[in-house]
């Protein structure tokens, strides 16, 4: 008799439905290269068909991140923006969507880019502000779109009570979950109907694969999400399945370093001199601080910081040694990246400005290195002089 159901969160990551391949015993999935599979009979198919419909490698993931985030399928993407676009697929001509105002760029993009040439309308709002989201809706709002800690200002929406409001117009919420994944927050527990991954970050965690993912709780709106999978057809690979899967083992304790880091970095960023704002749920004197920590069990290990000005910030950036200066978040390896230039590069620079997304911004995903060279690193870097670099 299972007592999986009993499992905590930690222990599910390794002891889930697919622990060991039932036809080997192996304790890996096993990787699945096919494209099409031999049908035994005329006129009665077998599970599997074609590739881009279902392969077995994929479906472990999508059964596992199902289980993760308690929903009742999952849905395992190319990249996170193809899980994304596929869930705004869901949507018709003529309906309005409601949005996080500072959400990533390549969502921005989709929305204001590709949508709005097909009749899907969008207001942005600040999410945090429950009175603006009730003044944006329309008759033919159809969407809440939430992204929280919001991706670069690491603002909070109260998950719960947009998708109260939601319901109450008969619209969908969709939450991005990236920064925080099932491990510190389960939206479709707080009312969602789809959560989203990029899971090319934190799940996978190691920079070597692109993919996303989408749970669904009502099967009624899976069913829906599953023929626009199988329609558009940006599903993720099973090598890259098989990756993410591998990620999701160590997700956990990975996360526990990091976000032990995160909190105690931000809290050196926040009492230095030469730092003039950091965005952290994790600080006491953040906004949403309570919110936060209703909602989910942790503040994460991403947090962004304004320094004096984009010289500074060049400077910075030339004087760490520990991160990488890169694009995307979620790694075991520390990431620094700079929105404007990179993230939300495709938000024009007005539309940055009026969000607070300035050029003296930097974002900093914490990896799992040593807490402490991490903050003599910075230490370095926010004291060093124009004159001074490391060789």
């Amino acid at each position: 008799m299972s007592h999986a159901e009993d499992y905590t969160f930690e222990t599910k990551l390794l002891h889930n439905s697919h622990k060991f391949d039932s036809t080997t015993g192996a304790v890996s999935v096993p990787i699945h290269h096919a494209s099409t599979f031999h049908q035994p009979n005329f006129d009665h198919f077998g599970k599997y068909d074609y590739g881009r419909s279902l392969n077995p490698t994929r479906e472990a993931l999508e059964e596992t991140i199902a289980e993760l985030e308690e929903g009742s399928r999952g849905f395992a993407f190319s990249s996170g923006m193809a899980a994304i676009s596929t869930a705004f697929l869901l949507l018709s001509k003529g309906d309005h969507v409601i949005i996080s105002e500072d959400v990533y760029g390549g969502t921005y993009r989709i929305v204001t880019e590709v949508l709005s040439r097909y009749g899907v309308e969008h207001t942005f709002v600040d999410m945090t502000d429950l009175d603006s989201v009730e003044e944006a809706i329309l008759p033919n709002t159809k969407l809440f779109y939430v992204e929280t800690p919001s991706n670069p200002l690491l603002k909070v929406t109260d998950i719960r009570a947009v998708s109260n409001l939601a319901k109450k117009h008969n619209a969908l919420t969709f939450v991005d979950n990236t920064f925080l994944t099932p491990a510190f927050q389960k939206p479709l527990l707080l009312g969602a109907d789809i959560v989203l991954h990029s899971a090319t970050k934190f799940l996978s965690g190691h920079s070597d694969v692109v993919a996303g993912l989408a749970v669904v709780k009502d099967e009624q709106l899976a069913n829906r999400l599953a023929f626009l999978q199988n329609a558009f057809g940006a599903v993720l690979g099973v090598q890259d399945s098989w990756l993410v899967l591998r990620g999701l083992k160590t997700l956990s304790v990975r996360l526990k370093q990091s976000t032990s880091s995160a909190q105690k970095i931000a809290e050196f960023l926040s009492e230095h001199h030469s730092v003039k704002n950091v965005f952290y749920p994790g600080l006491k004197n953040h906004p949403q601080y309570e919110l936060q920590h209703r909602q989910s069990t942790s503040a994460g290990a991403v947090l962004s910081f304004e320094l004096k000005d984009e010289n500074a910030v060049r400077h910075f950036i030339e004087n760490t040694q520990i991160p990488v200066f890169a694009v995307s978040l979620g790694a075991v390896e520390t990431i620094i990246s700079h929105p404007a230039k990179m993230s939300h590069a495709a938000m024009p620079e007005e539309e940055r400005k009026k969000r607070g997304i300035s050029n003296s911004l930097l974002r900093l995903s914490v990896g799992i290195e040593n807490t402490n060279d991490l903050i003599k690193d910075f230490s370095f870097a926010l004291q060093v002089s124009p004159e001074v670099s490391r060789i």
